[in-house]
């Protein structure tokens, strides 16, 4: 008989995280087991989660990054949500293949577009052709989005993401998988919260303030590990990765422009923009790690040796050094960068703040060509932020075009990153924790690959 599992993934939670501030949490490690994980290169939300889900490297399953260069198009796309980007087989196609009656319910982890699974509920806002942006939620089946958000209303993503993203989205996502566990009893069940996300890269993770957000990301945790026992479920918490403090932002594309590998676009209303394709070496920025596009053989070995001595930047793998980490695949980078352990990755490209892109001082997390964490922040040197906001939305409810032109420039404001591996024997703060309400599968490493068999253990042993 299979037994049903909630596999509940706590953003930024380290091993050492687990104490006073996470009673339901450290109450699950105590009546199970709680280890560090492993992790891969690079530790971000998209990696991190295809490689959970199939047990293989990104060179197996082609998440090399949250985005990355798609050359036949010779564009930037990041945080597509097609789960036909990845590759390989899922833990629960594998139980499928032992169950055939096995439901899965996949509740705000990533590629969660046209994944084969049986529910599903993702943000996707809606883009009318006149330039607004309308908040709404995608989700399998279609009617699911209509009876989650008649008791929930519309799902809030600009508490998910920007500068006003709190515990409400977090929230949200709980209170919808209590109800997701409670209605239709999935075999398996995904759920995301990312709260910790936000503070983590705010204020970085010695701020005495983010003991608050832990706090509450427990709380909401809590409510779906009690709603999962009282139904007899096993339960995996797990993270992706953990945030470490950074004080130096180092910006990859500025270095490559300032040697003349770099091309800009001038654009007729007065800023530049990112040429990808006539560009001879570019730089997508994902936290501590970026994909180096190199167009000419010939200059491999040039940028590799530029950007090594370049302050901030640690190493530089190329091609047959990348196949250690397993990241050597076919939409890497012919290089790959990884910063140092204070340092994070920026996707500027310009080197006058006045030719910025219009969408640089925007949320736009599909329009830039790299990482912005600085959409985290409300810029501080506005003297009356909320005004301009007001004013903003004033134009939007008028039926003006505008933009919420409310972020900053200044990407020493970041106090928190991750993308790296951990600092060997800084695992217990590095790493992302592996916690499991059944001893039966403990061991003393386990690798993030290994969680899809320990889940399918968990299930079927």
């Amino acid at each position: 008989m299979t037994k049903p599992l909630l596999i509940l993934n706590v953003v930024g939670l380290t091993y050492d995280m687990l104490g006073p501030n996470t009673p339901h949490l450290k109450r699950l490690a105590d009546e199970g087991f709680a280890r560090p994980m492993g992790t891969v290169l690079p530790a971000v939300t998209c990696t991190a989660q295809s490689s959970i889900l199939t047990g293989t490297m990104p060179s197996q399953h082609g998440a090399v990054a949250n985005g990355w260069y798609f050359r036949d198009q010779a564009e930037v796309w990041l945080w597509r949500q097609s789960n036909h980007l990845v590759k390989g087989e899922r833990i629960y196609d594998a139980a499928r293949q032992r169950d055939p009656k096995y439901t899965t319910a996949k509740m705000f982890w990533w590629y969660n577009m046209y994944a084969d699974v049986d529910y599903s509920m993702t943000p996707r806002p809606s883009y009318p052709a006149d330039g607004r942006k309308i908040m709404d939620s995608y989700s399998h089946p279609p009617e699911l989005r209509d009876q989650l958000q008649s008791r929930y209303g519309v799902f809030p993503l600009f508490k998910f993401w920007g500068p006003t993203a709190n515990i409400e989205s977090s929230r949200w996502i709980a209170d919808a998988s209590v109800d997701m566990l409670k209605q239709y009893k999935p075999s398996l069940t995904l759920v995301y919260l990312p709260h910790l996300d936000y503070n983590l890269q705010r204020l970085g993770p010695n701020d005495p303030r983010v003991t608050q957000d832990i706090r509450e990301v427990d709380a909401e945790a809590g409510k779906l590990i009690n709603v999962a026992k009282e139904q007899g479920m096993e339960i995996i918490a797990l993270s992706e990765y953990a945030i470490t403090d950074v004080s130096q932002p180092v910006h990859i594309n500025r270095i490559l422009r300032e040697h003349g590998y770099l091309t800009v676009r001038q654009e007729p209303l007065g800023w530049e923009t990112l040429d990808c394709g006539a560009s001879r070496a570019f730089a997508v920025s994902d936290h501590q790690f970026a994909h180096v596009y190199v167009r000419r053989p010939e200059d491999i070995q040039t940028v590799k040796a530029l950007l090594s001595k370049s302050a901030g930047i640690e190493s530089v793998l190329d091609r047959n050094e990348q196949k250690h980490f397993g990241i050597d695949h076919e939409r890497s980078g012919e290089l790959v960068a990884i910063s140092a352990p204070n340092a994070w990755f920026t996707y500027y490209f310009w080197l006058d703040d006045h030719l910025a892109p219009d969408y640089a001082r925007t949320v736009d997390i599909h329009r830039k060509p790299g990482y912005d964490p600085v959409e985290l922040f409300v810029d501080p040197k506005l003297k009356l932020p909320k005004l301009r906001v007001a004013r903003r939305l004033a134009q939007k409810m008028l039926g003006f075009r505008y933009y919420m032109d409310v972020i900053g420039l200044d990407a020493t404001i970041v106090k928190g990153s991750h993308g790296r591996l951990p600092t060997p024997g800084r695992e217990m703060q590095e790493a992302p924790v592996f916690i499991s309400s059944n001893r039966n599968i403990e061991r003393d490493q386990i690798p993030m690959t290994a969680v899809k068999e320990l889940a399918l253990r968990l299930q079927f042993s």
